[in-house]
């Protein structure tokens, strides 16, 4: 018995110094910053700023890869599937973590609150409501005004169903007692230039991916669905300043690694992570355009995604929302 208790001792000694020696060496090899969506999005630039600085950090190379599809499931089931070594990350939207999984029939290959081990979140932004120059409606008042009228005829431009742009018009609807027309697109962009065009009635964007449409008067902002005022858009009101209560919405990015991260690496890599968003070049990068630095807590990261988990799961269920 002494010794099976002395093998047993020298096993966990031995593995406490395994991991002690993973964690000091890490990264000993290259680091898949994963974006689960093509060049060029909000998700993709957030990685693209923050990995040359995890380089430089942690003397060790950070490559950003895209592996997009199936509205982001795909690139997050691969990291659900990697090893939790410190060698693969997820640097995501909010639509992998808490919307796919109701949106998808036959749900999604992977647990969303379950799987990852989370990290940060690294920015958010409200949405804003946009109507072109040309637009009869001034305020959200107008608009309101207007789907009461007119129920079902005027059109919402979104990047897809099932996209925080369609939840939000989708809230949006259900709090203010209205209905309009949902128009999908494949990606923010193609919306956006057709919102340009006159195609479209009005939509629910980010408000760093209208931002310079906006300041270019090419779009009039009614409305943006932050809990204040974005320091972007000072003179635009709130949501529930314009009377519409409970449609507090943000887009969201963040951080997420395959479950049963080492302790010590997850802690090294959240401090790296943080650091390189609280950058004085980054911040000022992202918060010009109006994104919101967050960086929190790997515990307060988890308690806001099962809000968010709930909250998309009620509106998803409510207004019968599926996807493509």
């Amino acid at each position: 018995m002494n010794r099976f208790k002395t093998a047993l001792a020298g096993l966990a000694v031995g593995l406490m110094a395994a991991t002690s020696a993973l964690a000091q060496a890490w990264p000993a090899k290259p680091v898949t910053l994963l974006v689960p969506f093509p060049p060029g999005g909000s998700t993709d630039s957030i990685a693209r700023a923050i990995g040359p600085l995890l380089t430089k950090s942690l003397n060790q190379t950070f490559i950003v890869d895209n592996k997009a599809g199936a509205t982001g499931t795909i690139g997050a089931a691969f990291v659900k599937r990697a090893p939790a070594d410190g060698t693969t990350f997820l640097v995501t939207s909010l639509g992998p973590l808490v919307i796919a999984p109701h949106l998808i029939k036959g749900g999604v290959p992977y647990d969303a609150l379950k799987d990852f081990d989370p990290i940060t979140v690294a920015v958010q932004a409200p949405n804003v409501l946009v109507v072109p120059a040309s637009s009869p409606h001034k305020s959200l008042a107008d608009v309101i005004a207007y789907q009461k009228a007119n129920p079902d005829k005027m059109s919402f431009a979104s990047s897809g169903n099932g996209s925080s742009d369609h939840l939000t018009a989708e809230l949006f609807w259900l709090e203010s007692g209205t209905t309009g027309v949902h128009i999908p697109y494949k990606g923010g962009g193609p919306a956006v230039s057709d919102l340009l065009g006159g195609q479209v009635d009005a939509s629910f964007q980010n408000v760093n991916t209208v931002f310079q449409h906006i300041k270019s008067g090419k779009l009039r902002p009614l409305a943006v669905t932050g809990a204040k005022r974005s320091p972007v858009l000072p003179d635009v009101p709130t949501m529930a300043e314009s009377g519409v209560k409970n449609v507090d919405v943000y887009s969201w990015q963040a951080v997420v690694g395959p479950k049963g991260l080492p302790a010590d690496v997850r802690a090294k890599f959240h401090a790296a992570v943080i650091a390189a968003l609280n950058d004085p070049q980054t911040r000022q990068q992202f918060t010009g355009v109006g994104l919101e630095i967050v960086a929190n807590t790997p515990e307060q990261f988890a308690a806001f995604q099962q809000q968010e988990f709930a909250r998309w799961k009620k509106v998803i269920e409510v207004r019968k929302i599926s996807a493509d």
